[in-house]
């Protein structure tokens, strides 16, 4: 035991990034970068009095008599590989990273033991790409005792280390520091609190040009925005994802170090007067593309092409990533699933529009619910089913009784989060069904004023409106609803939509427009019908004869015009008479 020595050091673990990715491709040229990284890093270990003890080449333990010079060694050295780096093509590029940790360890010859040792090298590990990781131990040594400037890094649950480190980093190239919160993306999940985290990353200016980099960043900024409102997904911050940029690492690590599920990427191309905006979608877990688009316009207004594409592309985003959840829900034991999940399961079976499917929402909901407690969409979407198994009949209990769940319910999602869209979108609905005009009209334009390019939210937006006198506004509402989202979820055409339009333009008194719509529709409903053949009536317009009114009167001979006429909820009296007595004439 007499050549044991322990002592209390400071560890410095550092470690090429993607060393054995780098020797498929090119050995010779890789161990000649490797040899030319190692004359860096090695002269400034030994300059600030540091011992190396373990080198596999890629990778180097050393220890030094004082964490001030052990962090000085690794800044030096670090901004020393970022400057060679600038100067050398991608394949001679090697990243390093870099943990740091201040223990008492066992000093055996040549050789360094102890957990310490294994503490320093976890940090490495944990490290992104280019930065030094350190332990708090270290911290309160150095604090401000060096030039450079350390960041909170968070707490970090190290590999094979009972407990979990307060972390913090330096970044010697003055990329952003990751913070993150000791929580496994699996404990998220088990802990029902798990949302997709979602990175828009920079497009690329494909020309080069002052304008066209205006309009892509633009265009980025905008849809972070937009996606921000959205309260299903996390959004990786506007800094970190503009960072990306300038730094080193590629997209692959940049999506694991930030822990993102699905990424945004595009490029734009001008020539002349026109524009293309790529943007694709992809799922960074598997690197998997979902989806991808093109959009090709005349940029005479450079400002509405902007707002087009982010309106169009937010939304299907949205959707996609919400089909990709659902899908990565679906092959889950139920036991697995995050509240999330639950919450896109219980509306893919709200959407079907079925007895059965409904029930086991409703089931789905009250699991979205228990799983977290938090979740205000579960709520709402809960207080949206039971109104409409109300309303077709699918619940038999007591209705003051169930109309009351679904208040409550509705109540404590605006508790939970009043500045959620979809909330005041389900009241407005709900509001809607009950002849609450007044209530329909806030919630409504609550939501519009939050997310103006949601579908859902023009439809229910542009239905209220056409209520309570708006007509012109709630027809624009319908037609871009239309535009953004011609097939709704759960359908399986775009009959929904035009039914819509065709009544807002029967409300603005638009007969040829009637005509035009109706004949979009691949089966006809009893309002549409309805309406249509009442707008030709007032405009003594031939009807009888045209195959989409024999059609309609042969499938609604049964109906009961009466109720379907108050189900169409006119908030009108008047107008509402008259649409039931001339329906009871068509069968005279």
């Amino acid at each position: 035991m007499s050549n044991i020595n322990r002592k209390l050091t400071s560890i410095l673990a550092t470690d090429c990034v993607g060393f054995s990715s780098h020797m498929e491709k090119n050995e010779e040229k890789t161990l000649e970068n490797l040899k030319a990284c190692r004359s860096i890093i090695d002269p400034y270990i030994e300059e600030f009095g540091g011992k190396i003890f373990y080198t596999a080449g890629d990778s180097v333990i050393a220890d030094f008599p004082s964490p001030v010079s052990c962090v000085n060694a690794a800044t030096n050295f670090q901004k020393a590989i970022f400057d060679r780096n600038k100067t050398n093509d991608n394949e001679s590029k090697l990243i390093w990273r870099v943990g740091i940790h201040l223990d008492d360890v066992i000093i055996e010859g040549d050789n360094i033991y102890g957990n310490g040792v294994n503490i320093a090298a976890r940090l490495e590990a944990a490290c992104s790409p280019g930065q030094i990781l350190l332990s708090s131990s270290v911290k309160d040594q150095v604090n401000n005792k060096v030039e450079c400037q350390i960041e909170d890094a968070g707490t970090k649950s190290l590999k094979n280390i009972t407990d979990s480190f307060q972390t913090f980093g330096i970044s010697p190239t003055g990329e952003q520091i990751i913070k993150t919160d000791g929580v496994k993306y699996a404990e998220k999940e088990k802990e029902g609190n798990y949302k997709p985290k979602l990175a828009v990353m920079p497009f690329s200016n494909m020309n080069k040009d002052e304008d066209g980099g205006f309009l892509v960043d633009g265009i980025v900024e905008d849809l972070i925005t937009e996606f921000s409102r959205i309260k299903e997904l996390e959004i990786l911050s506007r800094q970190s994802c503009f960072d990306f940029k300038d730094s080193e690492i590629d997209l692959k690590t940049f999506c694991k170090n930030f822990e993102v599920d699905f990424v945004v990427t595009g490029n734009i191309r001008t020539s002349g007067k026109r524009v293309r905006i790529l943007v694709e979608l992809s799922d960074a877990k598997n690197d998997q593309q979902i989806w991808n688009n093109k959009f090709d316009r005349i940029m005479e207004d450079i400002f509405d092409i902007q707002d087009e594409i982010v309106r169009k592309i937010s939304f299907t985003l949205l959707g996609e990533i919400e089909l990709s959840s659902l899908e990565r829900a679906n092959r889950k034991p139920t036991e697995a699933l995050s509240s999330y999940e639950l919450l896109l399961k219980g509306k893919a079976l709200h959407h079907k529009v079925e007895k059965g499917a409904l029930l086991n929402a409703l089931t789905t909901f009250d699991d979205a619910i228990k799983a977290d407690e938090k979740n205000g969409q579960a709520y709402a979407w809960k207080a949206c089913a039971l109104g409409q198994g109300l309303f077709r009949g699918y619940i038999e209990e007591d209705f003051n009784s169930v109309w009351k769940q679904a208040e409550d319910n509705l109540k404590k999602a605006r508790e939970l989060n009043e500045n959620d869209f979809e909330v005041h979108r389900l009241m407005s609905e709900l509001s809607l069904a009950m002849k609450d005009f007044r209530a329909a009209q806030r919630h409504s334009k609550l939501c519009y004023d939050m997310v103006p390019n949601d579908p859902r939210v023009l439809s229910v937006y542009g239905e209220v409106c056409l209520r309570i006198g708006k007509v012109d506004e709630g027809l624009d509402a319908l037609k871009l609803a239309l535009e953004l989202d011609p097939i709704p979820q759960g359908k399986t055409n775009a009959d929904t939509r035009y039914a819509s339009v065709l009544f807002g333009h029967f409300m603005s008194r638009n007969k040829d427009a009637c005509l035009e719509v109706i004949e979009n529709l691949d089966q006809i409903d009893s309002k549409s019908w309805l309406i249509t053949a009442k707008i030709c009536s007032d405009e003594e317009h031939e009807f009888e004869s045209l195959n989409w009114f024999e059609e309609g009167k042969n499938s609604f001979v049964k109906t009961d015009w009466k109720q379907e006429v108050e189900n169409f909820r006119m908030n009108n009296d008047d107008a509402t008479n008259v649409l039931i007595e001339f329906a009871e004439s068509l069968y005279k």
